[in-house]
């Protein structure tokens, strides 16, 4: 039989590289994929120095097309099967979006959505079989429209709402299935999306560790759902009990003064 690997994208750097310290500590086989092979190559030389598992890694932009195919070549050139996916991988972008470079906002499509779902499907059986996990990173932002930042929030609503409808499908034959909905982390993301956090973030705030930590956790315990933090939780909770249009203007209006 093959040997079974936990495959975790966008493990190069943020919640991504937490989840890859974490799953080796769990003593997981690994197999890390991101865009820059010398972080991935950094973080598996630490993560064997630390008496875990060595970690494999593919360099890869999964926004590329055919990236997908460039990971279950190289999986196949292992001889491993994956047991457990950790859809990590996606960036956001802060601004309006009529506004912002509509190439790069239809790649963040690909990279959240279409990467994740094609990952998901194409290990589904191997899933199955091996009795494995699905562990799908979400937001906070997947349960709110957002303005300033339209298309990553609908972005994290579908991954949500499939990953919610994969723990119906794959659920009944013995695969865990989780969403992981941080709110807002101190990572590259913030960067990346020229994002400034305010008081409001700060309320939601907590480590790509922690997150991290509660994800594996989760997942581990087979929960559909993650909200780490106490902030995050309280959010879905108040939002059944105001009107959509209020949390539309609320958003709008913290959004704008960052």
């Amino acid at each position: 039989m093959a040997d079974r690997v936990t495959l975790i994208t966008g493990a190069s750097s943020g919640i991504g590289a937490e989840l890859a310290r974490i799953f080796a500590a769990g003593g997981a086989a690994t197999v890390l994929v991101a865009r820059r092979e010398d972080r991935l190559t950094a973080l598996a030389d630490e993560i064997a120095a630390a008496g875990h598992p060595r970690p494999a890694v593919i360099a890869c932009d999964l926004a590329a097309p055919g990236a997908c195919d460039v990971v279950l070549a190289a999986l196949a050139r292992m001889g491993v099967e994956v047991d457990t996916v950790v859809n990590n991988a996606g960036y956001g972008l802060f601004g309006e979006a009529v506004e912002l470079d509509r190439s790069r906002q239809l790649e963040m499509v690909d990279l959240n959505v279409r990467v994740l779902t094609d990952l998901t499907l194409r290990f589904a059986d191997s899933l199955i079989r091996h009795r494995g996990g699905l562990l799908n990173v979400a937001s906070i932002a997947s349960f709110l429209p957002g303005p300033r930042m339209a298309v990553y929030y609908a972005t994290k609503a579908y991954v949500l709402s499939f990953t919610e409808a994969m723990r119906g499908e794959l659920g009944p034959k013995g695969v865990r299935v989780t969403a992981l909905c941080p709110g807002t982390v101190p990572t590259e993301f913030q960067e990346t999306a020229g994002f400034r956090p305010g008081l409001d973030s700060a309320v939601l705030n907590l480590s790509a560790a922690a997150v991290a930590r509660a994800g594996y956790r989760g997942l581990l315990a087979n929960k559909r759902l993650v909200l780490p933090g106490v902030g995050v939780r309280m959010i879905p909770f108040m939002l059944r009990f105001a009107p959509r249009s209020l949390v539309l203007a609320s958003v709008a209006r913290v959004q704008q003064k960052r």
